[in-house]
């Protein structure tokens, strides 16, 4: 085990290994728990997710640096020379590698059996090419499949055979035992309409911990809850599983422990926000973990005690991305993924662990409130930005009514308003939802859709749908003939002479079809503006 600096100048490549290193500055996360903070990897347009060896000199990770290949693929790492090898077969997509406690083999999630892995490639690297670019979010391949190998990637075994994404793995620390999340259950056959449909737009949201012999056998699920359970691992003496659950929106995740048959699940986080990526600290007193607490598209690492009773601590003060942090196996090193690199891609880190340090802090660390405790009625700066980061992100697509993106947000907004402790009052079966009808589409039928203008001379002049006219779609169907009358903007607001406005006046338009422009009048003040455009919208018009 590295108890020191980790790093030796003890051969002219060691040496110039670390001093190749620049440093990174993390504020207050260095002052407190960090120290000789340095980037470990360079190479490949990303690297992330280090897992240490048990004896703490090499670490396995996943990196974008196969020719020819634009998913991550499993290398380990020597932390004394900072030699590299490959450690999965170089094609299709790889994710979350991990040891075995004894260190002759390794385990992965894998898609290079896929028939389709080689053209999956080439279409990633056809649309990078295009110079398009894409939002990123985790791909659940259905074709993932969890296989052990030695560390130099000779005899590589499958464990996992179902269809769905199985990944996320890592062994017991007796080395017996493997825990994995899953998205088998969205293939079952017994699936309602709406989880049909949500198999559509969000595999994720099927994800569950399950557990298995570490030959494979004995797959065994864990967890029975609607939203993606996912990033699971041992706690040090092997007797508790910790990993995040989000909630059905998909938008909200905290930190979770349970027993390895899945009895006494614990909350150890109350964020509510992104928690994910926690991992025991050898001595299993606390849990590190990342969140994005302090803004949508800043995760931070925080620090929180096993058992969920004091306020988390945190520990990066850094905007940008730091997360999946993971413990030496001694306790006195800390190896995570940050985007604090010149090109802000993501690659290792790695630092020196204070645990005396963290221990003393998390015992001065606010106790958490219990869950009948009532919240402070104020709204903080940050709580506003979190929700408006949530509200109009990408992922909502608009909230355009009936869309899934509203139904997400909605989602949303439940969970908030639980977790304030409201309670709804006055809604249909104790919900806070109320629900309306609405009109979610509607198609023009060229051959209905007709508009005639007959002259004073009796010529009949025919107009062009969607070039000449288009009908409202508020608007009923049937059919009307009868005499034009102009009205101007077609406004009529109460109110005296100066305040009022009323476009027909004298006007007889009983069974006439009236013209009027859209909008409010142009040459008019921009208070009187703001008075007139609350009565100018085209269905108070009609």
């Amino acid at each position: 085990m590295l108890d020191r600096n980790l790093f030796t100048a003890g051969t002219i490549a060691a040496a110039l290994f670390a001093s190749a290193w620049p440093s990174a500055t993390f504020a207050k996360g260095q002052e407190e728990f960090l120290s000789r903070v340095r980037q470990l990897t360079f190479e490949g347009r990303r690297s992330g997710e280090g897992y240490y060896s048990t004896d703490g000199t090499r670490l396995i990770f996943q990196s974008e640096r196969e020719v020819g290949n634009p998913f991550y693929q499993i290398y380990t790492i020597d932390l004394e020379t900072g030699d590299s090898a490959r450690v999965s077969p170089g094609h299709g997509k790889t994710t979350c590698a991990f040891f075995h406690p004894g260190g002759r083999r390794v385990l992965f999630g894998t898609t290079h059996h896929d028939p389709q892995a080689k053209a999956k490639q080439k279409a990633e690297l056809d649309f990078r090419a295009s110079g398009k670019q894409r939002r990123y979010s985790w791909d659940y391949d259905e074709m993932m499949d969890i296989f052990t190998a030695n560390p130099d990637g000779s005899d590589l075994r499958r464990l996992t055979t179902v269809r769905g994404y199985d990944a996320e793995a890592g062994y017991s620390p007796d080395g017996k035992k493997i825990v994995f999340s899953s998205t088998r259950s969205a293939y079952a056959e017994n699936l309602t309409a709406e989880e049909k449909k949500l198999r559509e737009i969000d595999l994720s949201y099927f994800g569950e911990i399950y557990i298995m012999n570490a030959d494979g056998s004995g797959q065994t699920r864990l967890t029975q809850t609607p939203g993606y359970d996912g990033g699971p691992f041992f706690s040090p003496d092997g007797q508790r599983i910790v990993w995040r659950r989000f909630n059905k929106a998909g938008a909200v995740a905290e930190i979770h422990t349970m027993k390895i048959d899945g009895s006494d699940v614990r909350k150890v986080t109350r964020f509510d926000s992104m928690s994910w990526a926690p991992y025991f600290h050898p001595s299993g007193e606390y849990i590190i973990f990342a969140s994005n607490k302090l803004g949508f598209a800043n995760f931070e690492l925080y620090l929180v005690d096993a058992l969920g009773q004091r306020e988390p601590l945190r520990v990066t003060e850094r905007e940008g991305f730091d997360g999946l942090p993971v413990f030496s196996p001694n306790g006195n090193q800390l190896c995570w993924t940050s985007n604090a690199t010149e090109e802000k891609q993501s690659q290792l880190f790695l630092a020196k662990w204070d645990h005396e340090g963290a221990l003393a802090a998390l015992g001065q660390a606010p106790r958490r409130k219990t869950a009948k405790a009532v919240g402070s009625p104020s709204v903080t700066e940050e709580d506003i930005k979190r929700h408006v980061a949530y509200l109009a992100s990408d992922e909502l697509e608009g909230r355009r009514t009936g869309s899934e993106g509203i139904r997400k947000a909605a989602d949303y907004i439940r969970n908030e308003l639980a977790a304030a402790g409201l309670k709804p009052l006055g809604t249909e079966a104790g919900s806070f939802d109320h629900r309306f009808e609405f009109t979610g589409g509607v198609e023009l039928v060229k051959k209905d859709n007709r508009m005639i203008l007959r002259g004073h001379t009796g010529e009949d002049h025919t107009f062009e749908l969607d070039k000449d006219f288009r009908p409202l779609a508020f608007s009923a169907n049937g059919e009307i003939e009868g005499e034009v009358i102009f009205a101007g903007y077609g406004l009529t607001k109460p109110g005296k002479l100066g305040v009022g406005y009323n476009s027909y006046g004298d006007l007889n338009v009983k069974d006439k079809i009236v013209m009027v422009l859209r909008y409010v009048p142009e040459d008019i003040s921009v208070d009187r503006r703001q008075e007139l455009n609350r009565y100018a919208g085209l269905r108070y018009k009609a």
